[in-house]
């Protein structure tokens, strides 16, 4: 009976998730098929994640190299592995072949070591620069006004494409308080779209996790990030 517990849980968190995005997509004058859920799995046992695919999530989020090579083979093949942590540039031959996107460029030397196993494998990876809106010292990723700078440098790489941004925003009792956050990068990424840079794309904002997505939405997030409002506490 346990596992029952667990299941409809889950089921039930994701059909909540969905209730609030519906919600805020109504406020923001958005396309629901326009975000994105990504269900941040990290941690979680792939019993979790199979049921929250059965429920209807294809995406999945994992912090650590390790947690996508152990879980992606043995998802279903239309399951999408995302890797949103800070990712290690010794580890990211290990990590490519299981991704559908990197959130988590931080660096252009890291962007450089993508490019070289990328191109060992033949494949294009697609990636988010992640931007560190906020200046907090305890978070990765570039400042704003570093971004431009990174873009043009790492839109020179054959063999990665820059979909757009990603923020972690502060962490704040109430979610109005990252609205400028949102704001932030949403105008960032329209000021890189208005350069027309070559192998540059804006489609993507991976913006707003469990406390804080429904103002991400409105503020023009297309993939939102949500463990906790899924798979409950770790």
């Amino acid at each position: 009976m346990k596992n029952d517990r667990i299941n409809s849980s889950i089921q039930e968190h994701i059909k909540e998730v969905e209730r609030k995005i519906e919600e805020a997509c109504a406020r923001g004058n958005r396309n629901r098929e326009d975000i994105t859920l990504i269900a941040v799995s990290k941690t979680k046992p792939l019993e979790d994640l199979i049921e929250a695919y059965e429920a209807g999530c294809r995406d999945f989020g994992e912090n650590k190299a390790q947690e996508i090579l152990e879980k992606a083979p043995k998802m279903p093949p239309d399951a999408r592995f995302h890797m949103i942590g800070h990712l290690q540039r010794n580890k990211v031959k290990q990590v490519l072949p299981h991704v559908v996107m990197i959130h988590s460029v931080d660096s252009v030397r890291l962007a450089e070591q993508i490019q070289q196993e990328a191109k060992k494998l033949g494949k294009t990876i697609n990636v988010l620069l992640e931007v560190n809106v906020a200046k907090e010292e305890s978070k990765f990723g570039f400042y704003p006004e570093q971004v431009m700078d990174a873009v043009e440098t790492i839109s020179k790489f054959s063999h990665v494409r820059i979909q757009g941004l990603m923020t972690i925003a502060p962490f704040v009792e109430e979610p109005e308080e990252n609205r400028e956050v949102f704001q932030k990068l949403y105008q960032l990424s329209v000021d890189i779209k208005k350069k027309n840079i070559d192998n540059v794309n804006m489609c993507v904002l991976s913006m707003g996790m469990t406390g804080d997505y429904q103002v991400a939405i409105e503020e023009g997030a297309s993939m939102i990030r949500v463990g906790t409002g899924i798979f409950g506490a770790r």
